[in-house]
Protein backbone atom coordinates (compact mmCIF):
# COMPACT_ATOMS: atom_id res chain seq x y z
CA UNK A 1 0.00 0.00 0.00
CA UNK A 2 1.34 3.59 -0.90
CA UNK A 3 0.71 6.56 1.26
CA UNK A 4 1.17 9.74 -1.10
CA UNK A 5 1.69 12.97 0.33
CA UNK A 6 -0.52 16.03 -0.51
CA UNK A 7 1.19 19.31 -2.00
CA UNK A 8 -0.53 21.11 1.43
CA UNK A 9 2.00 19.28 3.64
CA UNK A 10 6.26 20.60 3.25
CA UNK A 11 8.52 18.17 4.49
CA UNK A 12 9.57 20.41 7.21
CA UNK A 13 6.27 19.93 8.98
CA UNK A 14 6.12 15.87 8.33
CA UNK A 15 9.99 16.00 9.81
CA UNK A 16 8.85 17.82 12.44
CA UNK A 17 5.68 14.84 13.26
CA UNK A 18 8.42 12.28 12.78
CA UNK A 19 10.28 13.93 15.56
CA UNK A 20 7.71 14.35 17.79
CA UNK A 21 6.71 11.11 17.46
CA UNK A 22 10.02 9.53 17.92
CA UNK A 23 10.52 11.38 21.04
CA UNK A 24 7.19 10.55 22.55
CA UNK A 25 8.13 7.15 22.18
CA UNK A 26 11.30 7.61 23.94
CA UNK A 27 9.53 9.75 26.72
CA UNK A 28 7.42 6.44 26.88
CA UNK A 29 10.20 3.90 26.90
CA UNK A 30 12.04 5.91 29.29
CA UNK A 31 8.87 6.45 31.83
CA UNK A 32 8.23 2.64 31.31
CA UNK A 33 12.08 1.77 32.05
CA UNK A 34 11.60 4.48 34.99
CA UNK A 35 8.61 3.14 36.65
CA UNK A 36 10.41 -0.68 36.36
CA UNK A 37 13.27 0.28 37.85
CA UNK A 38 11.05 2.38 40.89
CA UNK A 39 9.22 -0.79 41.14
CA UNK A 40 12.22 -2.95 41.20
CA UNK A 41 13.89 -1.16 44.36
CA UNK A 42 9.73 -1.34 46.67
CA UNK A 43 10.53 -3.17 50.14
CA UNK A 44 14.39 -2.24 50.01
CA UNK A 45 16.70 -0.58 52.00
CA UNK A 46 17.71 2.73 51.01
CA UNK A 47 20.18 5.09 52.52
CA UNK A 48 19.17 8.47 51.73
CA UNK A 49 21.67 11.86 52.40
CA UNK A 50 19.79 15.52 52.28
CA UNK A 51 20.89 18.67 52.25
CA UNK A 52 21.58 19.32 56.18
CA UNK A 53 23.62 16.03 56.45
CA UNK A 54 21.30 13.51 57.71
CA UNK A 55 21.45 10.34 56.92
CA UNK A 56 18.27 8.40 56.88
CA UNK A 57 18.19 4.67 56.12
CA UNK A 58 14.61 2.79 55.87
CA UNK A 59 12.53 0.56 53.34
CA UNK A 60 11.37 2.42 49.88
CA UNK A 61 7.91 2.22 49.59
CA UNK A 62 6.96 5.00 47.39
CA UNK A 63 7.68 8.20 45.81
CA UNK A 64 5.52 10.92 43.86
CA UNK A 65 5.90 13.15 40.71
CA UNK A 66 7.76 15.46 42.76
CA UNK A 67 10.55 12.69 43.77
CA UNK A 68 9.70 13.27 47.18
CA UNK A 69 10.55 9.37 48.94
CA UNK A 70 8.65 7.79 51.54
CA UNK A 71 10.54 5.63 53.92
CA UNK A 72 9.21 2.91 56.65
CA UNK A 73 10.87 1.75 59.63
CA UNK A 74 13.31 4.44 59.35
CA UNK A 75 16.20 5.81 61.47
CA UNK A 76 17.59 8.98 61.35
CA UNK A 77 21.71 9.49 61.60
CA UNK A 78 22.94 12.97 62.75
CA UNK A 79 26.84 14.45 62.37
CA UNK A 80 28.62 15.16 65.48
CA UNK A 81 28.05 18.67 67.00
CA UNK A 82 31.25 20.80 66.98
CA UNK A 83 31.21 20.54 71.05
CA UNK A 84 31.23 16.42 70.15
CA UNK A 85 33.83 16.85 67.58
CA UNK A 86 36.39 19.02 69.56
CA UNK A 87 36.19 16.90 72.79
CA UNK A 88 37.02 13.70 70.41
CA UNK A 89 39.97 15.61 68.91
CA UNK A 90 41.40 16.75 72.55
CA UNK A 91 40.84 12.90 73.83
CA UNK A 92 42.75 12.07 70.80
CA UNK A 93 45.23 14.12 70.94
CA UNK A 94 45.97 13.58 75.42
CA UNK A 95 45.82 9.50 74.12
CA UNK A 96 48.48 10.20 71.41
CA UNK A 97 46.39 9.02 68.69
CA UNK A 98 46.34 10.86 64.99
CA UNK A 99 42.96 9.35 64.44
CA UNK A 100 39.83 11.08 65.67
CA UNK A 101 36.56 9.41 65.70
CA UNK A 102 33.20 10.84 67.20
CA UNK A 103 30.31 8.51 67.04
CA UNK A 104 27.08 10.08 64.41
CA UNK A 105 23.88 10.30 66.98
CA UNK A 106 20.89 8.22 65.89
CA UNK A 107 17.37 8.15 66.72
CA UNK A 108 14.31 6.02 65.00
CA UNK A 109 11.48 7.78 63.36
CA UNK A 110 9.22 5.16 62.02
CA UNK A 111 7.27 6.19 58.48
CA UNK A 112 8.47 9.91 56.81
CA UNK A 113 8.37 11.35 54.03
CA UNK A 114 11.94 12.81 52.62
CA UNK A 115 11.43 16.42 50.08
CA UNK A 116 12.68 15.40 47.05
CA UNK A 117 14.41 18.51 46.94
CA UNK A 118 16.54 17.95 50.04
CA UNK A 119 17.58 14.80 48.55
CA UNK A 120 21.88 15.11 47.51
CA UNK A 121 21.88 10.90 47.47
CA UNK A 122 20.83 7.71 47.65
CA UNK A 123 21.35 4.25 47.75
CA UNK A 124 19.71 1.11 47.75
CA UNK A 125 21.51 -0.85 50.95
CA UNK A 126 22.42 -4.55 49.55
CA UNK A 127 24.27 -7.28 50.37
CA UNK A 128 26.47 -9.43 48.06
CA UNK A 129 24.29 -12.57 48.68
CA UNK A 130 21.12 -10.47 47.71
CA UNK A 131 22.42 -9.43 44.28
CA UNK A 132 21.40 -11.01 41.20
CA UNK A 133 23.27 -9.24 39.03
CA UNK A 134 25.05 -6.15 38.98
CA UNK A 135 23.42 -4.87 35.58
CA UNK A 136 19.71 -4.27 36.36
CA UNK A 137 19.38 -5.04 31.79
CA UNK A 138 20.45 -9.12 32.87
CA UNK A 139 17.81 -9.33 35.18
CA UNK A 140 15.44 -11.83 33.80
CA UNK A 141 12.46 -11.09 36.83
CA UNK A 142 12.35 -7.22 35.15
CA UNK A 143 12.94 -6.66 31.20
CA UNK A 144 11.64 -10.68 30.34
CA UNK A 145 15.24 -12.00 29.30
CA UNK A 146 16.28 -9.15 27.65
Amino acid sequence: MRTSISNSTSPNILSGRLAQGIAGCRENMEKEEAETFLKSLLNKNLRIETTDGRLFIGTFKCTDTHSNIVLSLTYEYRQPSQQKLAEAAAAAASSGSAKVTADMTSRYLGLVVIPGEHIVKMEVEEFSSQVKSRSIFERKDLYGGR
